[in-house]
């Protein structure tokens, strides 16, 4: 690797940076498969973060960075490790942020990242299986696990009064994780789980799942599943039927797309995704319609945050070589320090660089927790005449 040659008073070496004028960062990401509808939302929300540090100048002594896609697919590990291969070896990224399903993401950690020595940053990856997954230090997420959200699932419905749920979830890491977590919590709540079954993306027809849930009951669905995928058609399903007309949507059943392949029969159906009414959030907002994407869509936030943490970091670090900048994580993300807050990325290098704590809140109002994952907020809401509405936060 070269070393970049920093514009300072003095001629300094930083290791692990790749050339003078450029780093790459790899986004990796499920373009295709069971959530290409909102994926192009995650990945303008990262590379929002990496303009804003490139176009402020003072990073590494103006080195800019760029942004590399790569395909996850979501739902494929070998494709998803084959993209991250590429990634590191022909396209020399960095870090990689990402990926975005959780045993994709796993995937490539294990088997591209750790013996690589990348580092990772992911801002979607749920599942509670990875907060104990060996990472030799070098995985992070800002989306919270899915212990934390099982547990805000069960007070939501609780709240509610829903006293008896059938569950279906997606057969993969993140649906088992969640359907498990919040199984135990609705549970222990006083909650009734009927059923707990899986199912598979892909299929044309759910009509046998549908059946089995119905058989089973429950006075609402809770589908753990994709919104481009089996989730939606598990719901479609239902409704021809007239199974169930109410359905517990939690985060990766949140887009548009749902409610445009759905319609009118979503209304009063309701759930929960990752968010925050923080003051960071609305500039994100803000900055997200400018830029234009849209700043609401899943994990578009966690996907700024992301990228703006692992560039403090590496600033932080003075240097690109993993096994510095993921040292500097935990300090960059959390308290004491100077609040940063989404568009005050330049004011952070500023701060590094005059060796000043900072305190990176962002878009999510950051707050890493165990082992580098986020202590996590979500917004509840409902669907109401073919929207999403906000009904709180938790």
């Amino acid at each position: 690797m070269k070393k970049l040659l920093l514009a300072t008073t003095a001629t300094v070496l930083m290791a692990g940076v790749a050339g003078a004028e450029e780093i790459k960062l790899g986004v990796l990401l499920g373009f295709t498969g069971p959530l290409e509808s909102i994926t192009p939302h995650m990945a303008a929300g990262a590379e929002l973060a990496m303009k804003e540090v490139s176009d402020s100048g003072k990073f590494m002594g103006g080195t800019t960075v760029t942004s590399v896609r790569g395909d996850s697919t979501c739902v494929d590990a070998a494709a998803a490790t084959a993209a991250a291969e590429r990634l590191v070896t022909a396209d020399k990224v960095a870090a990689i942020i990402g990926a975005d399903c959780s045993g994709v993401t796993g995937a490539v950690l294990q088997n591209v990242a750790r013996p690589n020595g990348i580092g990772m940053i992911s801002a979607s990856a749920t599942s509670p299986a990875l907060s104990d997954a060996e990472d030799d230090g070098l995985f992070f997420r800002t989306a919270p696990s899915d212990a934390r959200q099982g547990v805000v699932m069960s007070d939501v419905l609780m709240a509610r009064g829903v006293k008896s749920v059938a569950i279906t979830y997606t057969n993969n890491d993140y649906g088992k994780g969640l359907a498990e977590s919040f199984q135990k919590a609705y549970e222990a709540a006083g909650g009734k789980v009927t059923i707990s079954a899986a199912h598979e993306d892909g299929k044309a027809d759910y009509s046998a799942e549908v059946a089995a849930l119905a058989a089973a009951g429950g006075d609402v669905l809770v589908v753990a599943g994709y919104v481009d995928q089996g989730g939606k058609g598990v719901i479609q399903a239902s409704l021809d039927s007239g199974a169930f007309s109410t359905f517990f949507l939690p985060d990766g059943m949140y887009g548009d797309a749902l409610i445009a392949a759905i319609g009118d029969g979503l209304n009063g159906s309701y759930g929960t995704v990752p968010g925050t009414d923080s003051a960071g959030s609305a500039t994100f907002a803000e900055m997200g319609k400018a830029a234009g994407f849209d700043p609401t869509s899943s994990y578009t936030g966690e996907s700024y945050d992301a990228a703006a943490l692992m560039l403090l970091a590496m600033a932080a670090a003075n240097s690109t070589n993993a096994k510095d900048w993921t040292a500097k994580v935990n300090d960059i993300a959390n308290a004491p320090g100077e609040p940063i807050m989404p568009g005050e990325l330049g004011k952070a290098l500023d701060l590094i660089a005059a060796g000043t704590d900072i305190d990176y809140v962002g878009a999510t109002a950051l707050e890493l927790i165990g082992p580098g994952e986020s202590a996590g907020s979500f917004r509840e809401y409902t669907v109401k005449d073919g929207a999403f509405v906000t009904d709180g936060f938790r």
